[in-house]
């Protein structure tokens, strides 16, 4: 992917779609799949955000651009007039489409130029950490208790000569989330890098069940 910051509130990024299949998405989803669609978004703008310290904050103005071989896509954060309204930047290709992006719903221009909100829901809660060292990830795969490993989605990367875990907590696990949670961070500080930056650029050291291949492999004397 192709990043150029233009100024302090907008950036230009441009993905092929051979990227975009690259990172597992269909090229046709992307247009007809509104999950989906929202999914490739933010993952690109994890990546902009680190490689750019782009970070989002308030509504965004998003301009898309169907290429030949890819798209090419604006986003500008969006400003506040005096009165509390968004201002809407100038649009100058009609065939753009105008997506303006809140903390909890979408709002996107149609091809009839009509508003339609998209509610965003997450279906899951996910969190990523970093340990000080591999021993501190063998000492929590020892130290963590509960019958909850079997439901969570969970990751161990090397990136940047560094250990981070990712973990994804299901929606069933809610009442138990804090006490995961605490259990994770008394071994391991929580980290601003994203799982889509991890994937990106991280080598992967377990997949899955990652506190039971660890204890496989390092057990307790």
């Amino acid at each position: 992917m192709e990043i150029e910051r233009i100024n302090e509130n907008t950036v230009k990024f441009y993905i092929s779609y051979v990227d975009i299949e690259d990172r597992g998405f269909e090229r046709e989803e992307i247009w007809y799949n509104r999950e989906r669609s929202e999914q490739l978004f933010w993952q690109m703008m994890d990546e902009v955000n680190y490689k750019e310290d782009f970070t989002v904050e308030g509504p965004l103005w998003i301009q898309v651009q169907a290429l030949e071989k890819g798209l090419e896509i604006i986003v500008t954060k969006a400003q506040v007039g005096k009165n509390g309204t968004h201002i809407e930047p100038i649009n100058e290709n009609e065939d753009e489409i105008n997506i303006s992006i809140s903390e909890d719903k979408i709002d996107v221009k149609n091809e009839s130029n009509q508003i339609e909100k998209i509610e965003l829901h997450d279906e899951s809660i996910w969190m990523t950490t970093k340990f000080g060292d591999f021993e501190d990830a063998i000492q929590l795969s020892h130290y963590f208790q509960g019958d909850f490993e079997e439901d969570l989605d969970t990751v161990l990367y090397y990136f940047e000569d560094s250990y981070f875990f990712y973990v994804e907590i299901p929606t069933e696990l809610i009442e138990a989330q804090e006490e995961i949670v605490s259990q994770i961070l008394e071994f391991s500080d929580e980290s601003n890098v994203t799982y889509h930056i991890l994937d990106e650029y991280g080598k992967v050291i377990f997949d899955q069940h990652v506190f039971t291949k660890i204890k496989a492999h390092f057990p307790v004397d």
